[in-house]
C-alpha cells in the first residue's frame, strides 16, 4: 500500500540523517563546539597555536592532518593510500581548518606519518599498549586520541625523526586543539613514557666531570 504523502518528507529526512551518520569524516579542531566535531576544542594559547591555519607551522599542519587521516581510516575502513591521495588533492594547502582542511602543511611529512602508521599498525599499537593502564586499553580510548597516539608513535619509533621532545610538544599542541578536558595530560603521560622507552639516550642525564 503506498505511503501517505505526509509521511514521505519525514521518512526522507530520517533516512538522510542516518546516511550522513554512517559516513564519518575526519575530525576538525574547532574554535567552539560543533555537531561535526568529535570533541569540544581546547582553549588558550596552545590550542590556538595548534590550528593548522597558523602561519609558519607546516610541520604542525602535517601532523594534525595525519591524525585526521588515521581517524578517517579507522572509522571508514579505507586504506591509507586512497586517504593520503584524497588529503593531498583536496584538503592540504587550501581552505580553512574550521572546514576540516589544512591551509599550510608539509605534504611529504604528512604522507610519511600516515604510511608508517598504517604499515606498522600492529607494532605501534603494541608499543602504545605497554604504557596504558589495564583499565583503559587502546580500544577504549576516544578514537581521535587513539589516532593521535598512533601518529606520534609512528614518529617516535622512527629513529631519524626529530628529537622526541619536539615530537611530544607538537602532538600536545594538537591535542589541545581537539580536546578541552584531561586528554592532553593523558597523551602527555603516554607519549613521555613511550619516548623514554624508545629513545632512552635522549633522556639520559649528562655525564658530570
Amino acid at each position: 500500500m503506498p505511503k501517505e504523502a505526509s509521511e514521505t518528507p519525514e521518512l526522507d529526512r530520517l533516512r538522510a540523517e542516518m546516511a550522513a551518520e554512517a559516513r564519518p569524516e575526519a575530525p576538525k579542531p574547532q574554535a567552539k563546539p560543533a555537531a561535526s566535531a568529535p570533541k569540544p576544542a581546547g582553549k588558550g594559547k596552545r590550542a590556538a597555536a595548534a590550528a593548522p591555519g597558523s602561519r609558519g607551522r607546516p610541520r604542525t599542519g602535517a601532523r594534525l592532518a595525519a591524525v585526521q587521516a588515521l581517524y578517517q581510516s579507522e572509522q571508514t575502513g579505507e586504506a591509507a593510500e586512497p586517504i593520503i591521495s584524497q588529503f593531498l588533492r583536496h584538503r592540504l594547502g587550501t581552505g580553512a581548518f574550521e572546514d576540516g582542511q589544512v591551509p599550510e602543511a608539509d605534504a611529504p611529512l604528512f604522507s610519511a606519518i600516515v604510511r608508517r602508521a598504517a604499515k606498522n599498525g600492529e607494532v605501534l599499537d603494541g608499543l602504545i599498549a605497554r604504557h596504558l593502564d589495564a583499565d583503559w586499553p587502546l580500544a577504549k580510548l576516544d578514537p581521535v586520541l587513539r589516532a593521535l597516539l598512533r601518529a606520534a608513535a609512528a614518529e617516535l619509533w622512527e629513529q631519524k625523526a626529530p628529537p622526541a621532545r619536539v615530537v611530544i610538544n607538537e602532538y600536545l599542541d594538537i591535542a589541545h586543539g581537539f580536546f578541552g578536558g584531561e586528554e592532553p595530560r593523558f597523551a602527555n603521560g603516554v607519549l613521555d613514557a613511550m619516548a623514554r622507552a624508545l629513545r632512552a639516550e635522549e633522556f639520559a642525564a649528562p655525564h658530570r666531570r
